[in-house]
């Protein structure tokens, strides 16, 4: 015995074909098109700072995109410090005008992305949030209320 239970009609499976069709064919465009706007292809970090000394760890985090720049409040000069050191964290220079207290509340930063084809990984302690500016500038200023190092 043999059963046939056509879904839909012919006529009615070939327009629906040719919608699915449609709609792959935009949906392979749209990728391709996005990626040649694209000015830095592949520039991103997510970065993370974490307060140590909180009764529960204090960890603030954002997606730092720099084509174009966008993630935080100093995207832009964070995506200006990466370029110039080819997104190389441990690169960044240290600020030589910053003094920082002695006070003991240790910072641990976080990065893990992409940046220029090459993946990229980092993670440092620092003694306090002051300490971590001078040594990676704009890049992990997450915080709106973070402190500003004098002189940076």
């Amino acid at each position: 015995m043999r059963h046939s239970h056509p879904l839909a009609p012919a006529p009615l499976r070939r327009v629906l074909l040719a919608a699915a069709a449609a709609l792959l064919f935009a949906a392979g465009a749209v990728p391709a098109q996005a990626a040649a706007q694209d000015p830095q292809p592949g520039n991103w970090l997510q970065l993370s700072v974490t307060r140590d000394t909180a009764p529960s760890d204090d960890t603030r985090g954002t997606l730092l995109l720099c084509g174009p720049p966008q993630g935080h409040r100093r995207a832009a000069e964070a995506c200006d410090q990466l370029n110039a050191v080819n997104g190389d964290l441990n690169a960044l220079p240290a600020a030589q005008d910053t003094i920082c207290t002695l006070v003991y509340a240790p910072v641990t930063a976080h990065a893990s992305g992409q940046w220029n084809g090459k993946a990229v990984a980092y993670a440092q302690t620092f003694a306090n949030a002051c300490e971590m500016e001078a040594r990676t500038g704009a890049v992990f200023a997450l915080d709106d209320t973070g402190t500003t190092a004098p002189g940076a």
